[in-house]
């Protein structure tokens, strides 16, 4: 989870580096070199726990050994450095080393590769798996997926049917060529342009469906256990959105979130904005499958349900605790119910958590994923990046989920075949709207 006070640790970093010699050590690049000093700095400085440099220099040779090894080094001859109980020193040592590494190994496996390898394993020795180097495709993939990127395809979000191994569409983007089409959520894509899907992943059914502009794709469709005529798409530019919104039956508004990115607030205050004009009487936020995103993004969406009072509480290293409170932006008090289950997490768990404890609406599903802590990720010159656990998180009531998750107000299990967003198949949404019938009645009285 990224946090908008990235900038002023990058800034930080900075300052630290300005404070070393300067000049690449031999056989290392300047790029190179800084993203060294920077990564250690980050992770000393920022990382929510003390962290002990010895521990980071020896995962750094580790990993580099191990990588060695892998490729064919037999016994690497990498030393051992001794940590100091300056940093400024260890960042140096650290920077000696792996140039030396380079020097020796570098011809053939590459400086740039090798100063990977040394960050990657100094971020591993804080035993924390959110704690992880990026490398620049992936840091490229994470924003794609909170910022939404525009791309040339069909319009519909994709994954693997558990039952059959083949692609089933999940959510259809709103104008878009497979709404047009007439494709439908819960679709199952036998073939694409002639090509059985069965045992391709999701990426390779991904580069299938996507295309140049224009060009069309012919879609091979099974719905409810039936063969359905083919349909051929036009490929059009889609800007990937993370709101999917629509009014189910009882004017039971319906909002399902797939990331907490940098635009999902926005929209959904225009899909709220949308259902409330259509006399919307009760709210679902369906937050399944959402692994959360930006903190912000979590404050503000959970800002559109509570009108008053704190979110969450963030703590940071050496105890310094922020509270978080609502932005005064929330629409009309509805009854609501948030759908849950154990991929819900991060982001979404902070949005649950606060939604429970403010008594603002019922969690229904399964017992959430339990990521309680935040983390900031930090660009480098190259495009890669360093993602550090920076802080845990609490509830509005205190509660610390990190490991535990959050428990739902209604357990109600999800069949493997359920169609998200489908009241005919859908089990926990059934019981979102059941409850959520009885609420509006009661206010009916």
């Amino acid at each position: 989870m990224k946090t908008r006070l990235s900038a002023i640790f990058v800034t930080l970093v900075f300052l630290f580096a300005a404070t070393l010699p300067s000049g690449a050590s031999a056989g290392l690049s300047n790029i190179e070199s800084d993203e060294l000093q920077m990564s250690y700095a980050l992770v000393t400085q920022e990382f929510y726990k003390k962290v002990d440099p010895q521990a980071l220099l020896d995962g750094a040779r580790k990993q580099m050994i191990a990588f060695l090894v892998k490729n064919g080094v037999k016994a690497p001859a990498i030393p051992a450095v001794r940590a100091n109980e300056d940093q400024r020193v260890n960042a140096r040592a650290l920077e000696r080393e792996v140039a030396g590494v380079v020097s020796a190994y570098g011809a053939k496996l590459g400086a740039r590769q090798l100063t990977y390898e040394a960050i990657g394993g100094m971020l591993a020795s804080v035993n924390d798996k959110y704690t992880t180097f990026l490398t620049p495709k992936q840091y490229a993939d994470l924003n794609e997926g909170l910022d939404g990127g525009c791309f040339s395809g069909v319009g519909i979000a994709i994954r693997v049917d558990e039952k059959t191994k083949q692609l089933r569409g999940n959510d259809v983007i709103e104008g878009g060529p497979a709404e047009k089409g007439g494709i439908k959520s819960g679709d199952i894509f036998t073939a694409i342009d002639g090509k059985p899907t069965k045992g391709l992943t999701v990426e390779d059914d991904s580069k299938l469906l996507r295309g140049k502009e224009g060009t069309v794709v012919r879609i091979s469709i099974e719905r409810d256990g039936a063969d359905i005529a083919p349909i051929s798409l036009t490929r059009a530019v889609i800007h990937q959105p993370s709101v999917y919104a629509k009014m189910l039956d009882g004017n039971i508004g319906y909002a399902r979130l797939t990331v907490f990115g940098s635009t999902t607030a926005s929209e959904l205050t225009k899909a709220l904005d949308k259902l409330e004009a259509q006399h919307a009487r009760a709210y679902v936020l369906d937050l399944r499958d959402n692994g959360g995103g930006y903190l912000n993004a979590a404050i503000e969406v959970s800002s559109k349900f509570i009108a008053s009072g704190p979110i969450v509480s963030v703590e940071s290293r050496g105890g310094s605790n922020t509270e978080y409170d609502a932005e005064a932006t929330a629409i009309p008090p509805r009854p609501l119910a948030v759908l849950v289950n154990k991929f819900t997490a991060s982001a979404s768990e902070i949005t649950s958590g606060a939604i429970q404890d403010n008594g603002v609406g019922e969690l229904i599903g399964e017992r959430t994923y339990g990521k309680g802590v935040v983390q900031s990720i930090h660009p480098l010159p190259d495009g890669s990046a360093v993602k550090i656990t920076s802080a845990r998180y609490l509830t509005p009531h205190g509660r610390d989920i990190n490991l535990v998750g959050i428990n739902p107000d209604i357990v109600s299990v999800q069949p493997k075949d359920a169609k998200y967003g489908d009241p005919t198949s859908d089990v926990q949404l059934r019981s979102a709207i059941t409850y959520l019938q009885g609420r509006i009645a009661r206010l009916q009285i």
